[in-house]
């Protein structure tokens, strides 16, 4: 005798935490499809063992809540930016199964770039695009994918086709690029569609784990609430207004393993790409380097001072030598509108391991070049961490015991060498001196490859052990 049992997959959370609201159910209205994509999504994950590789790429509207549900990875993009986030995180973690979860709103209005070039480069993601031809989250108003005569909140008499123009069809843009694997659209209107749904999904995912290239399932899901009609009319009416002009049926199926990156091998860890060959090693230290090399875990460096003072050079520069000994490196610049004499900082991440997340919240070393960047940044310094500061400007450090202080007068330093402009390399090698995070060498070979020119790369050269030396100095003062 046949049992049934009914569960939930494993890789839906036990409860569903949010603010407010009952924590046994989705917050999805009745009738909405985003449930039931939802869920042939996580059974897929099941049956195919990669719940622990799984990275969901979440965006803007109703499907941002899916972090809510599924207990896989999850990032959360900007609008309409999925595709290029799941790129970066495919890219750095080949092993991790990624994709996108998107509406029509995010993914073919402000996002229509995004997925286009994703898809023309063949990115090894896969891109579920849920299209009810609504802004369901916002306020019901027309979307790119709205069919003529559909009126919305702001388009009250109807699309029209000169006025808005005709709907978009994704499915079919996309299937006119060399780079897709595998395109099919599908709707959710009754059992024998959503099981053709399920194939797809699991096709879609499969594609990734087995390395044939990017994947794209466009899903016909009903907008009870947007549309203002019961989930019953709902599946009618994608059935009678949406299927005519989205046709069901599968644009592309390839595959494109043999265009995967060097280095990456589908022939191991159950048909999941990994990266084949290890970080290359770092080089050993310099004589007389204070710090032995290939000790650094992770540094967290912030830089910061007025604009002009060559602050982002400083880290630019030591983020190009970091990325010719192996390591992982992050850089993110951040400046003023008033460019010379505004504000400048950026946030630098050294590992020999992957990178999570490029922010800095908590620096374990600080570089500030002027009196403000103590104010705004040394307060969050690490215990135990560097506060580096350019005495020349810098005349008040804070009264902490638990972070190292050194003072480096780096202007009279520049100066006495010959130019005031490389306060920024004086600083630097100060920074290089205490920390040994990079050889000096690897950023000057750095330098040499973008074109600097002898005389320059001389006086960099200078400078850079000019503030060795005044390291040195002020630690055995």
């Amino acid at each position: 005798m046949w049992e049934i049992k009914h569960s939930r997959s494993a890789s839906f959370y036990d409860r569903f935490e949010r603010k407010g609201g009952n924590t046994e159910i989705t917050h999805y209205c009745p009738g909405c499809g985003h449930g039931v994509m939802q869920k042939l999504i996580a059974e897929a994950i099941d049956d195919f063992g990669i719940q622990d590789r799984a990275i969901l790429v979440g965006p803007v509207g109703c499907s941002i809540f899916m972090y809510y549900y599924l207990d896989v990875g999850n990032i959360s993009a900007s609008h309409g930016r999925a595709p290029a986030v799941a790129t970066g995180v495919k890219r750095a973690r080949p092993e991790a199964v990624v994709f996108c979860y998107q509406g029509d709103g995010d993914l073919a209005a402000i996002g229509g770039n995004e997925i286009l070039h994703a898809a023309n480069r063949g990115e090894s993601i896969t891109v579920f695009f849920i299209n009810n031809g609504i802004y369901g989250m916002t306020g019901g108003q027309m979307a790119p994918t709205t069919p003529l005569g559909q009126r919305t909140t702001t388009s009250p008499r109807g699309r029209s086709f000169e006025v808005e123009g005709p709907p978009m069809r994704m499915c079919e843009l996309l299937a006119t690029l060399d780079g897709p694997a595998y395109i099919e659209r599908v709707a959710l209107t009754n059992a024998r569609q959503n099981m053709r749904a399920r194939k797809a999904v699991r096709k879609a995912l499969r594609n990734q784990v087995e390395g044939r290239g990017f994947s794209f399932v466009e899903i016909l899901s009903p907008c009870p609430s947007g549309w203002k009609v019961p989930p019953e009319e709902a599946n009618r009416w994608v059935e009678k207004y949406m299927v005519p002009v989205f046709p069901l049926q599968v644009f592309r199926d390839l595959d494109h393993s043999d265009r995967l990156p060097k280095g990456i091998d589908v022939s191991k860890g159950g048909g999941i790409p990994f990266a084949a060959d290890p970080p290359v090693p770092a080089a050993e230290a310099p004589e007389g380097g204070s710090v032995a090399r290939g000790t650094i875990g992770e540094e967290a460096l912030t830089l910061s001072g007025f604009g002009g003072q060559g602050v982002l050079f400083a880290g630019m520069a030591l983020a190009e030598g970091a990325m010719r000994e192996g390591l992982e490196v992050t850089w993110i610049p951040s400046y003023g509108p008033e460019m010379r004499g505004g504000t400048a900082h950026c946030h630098l991440r050294l590992s020999r391991q992957p990178i999570a997340s490029p922010w800095i919240s908590r620096p374990t070393s600080l570089i500030a070049f002027n009196q403000p960047s103590i104010g705004k940044f040394a307060h969050a310094i690490q215990p135990g961490g560097l506060l580096l500061a350019n005495a020349s400007m810098v005349k008040e450090v804070p009264d902490r015991k638990d972070i190292r202080i050194v003072r480096i007068p780096s202007y009279e330093i520049a100066s006495e060498l010959g130019s005031a402009k490389s306060t920024n390399m004086v600083m630097l090698g100060a920074y290089l001196e205490l920390t040994g995070a990079v050889d000096q060498e690897s950023i000057l070979a750095a330098f040499v490859e973008k074109g600097t020119r002898p005389g320059m790369l001389e006086s960099n050269r200078r400078a850079i052990e000019a503030g060795r030396r005044a390291a040195v100095e002020a630690e055995q003062a």
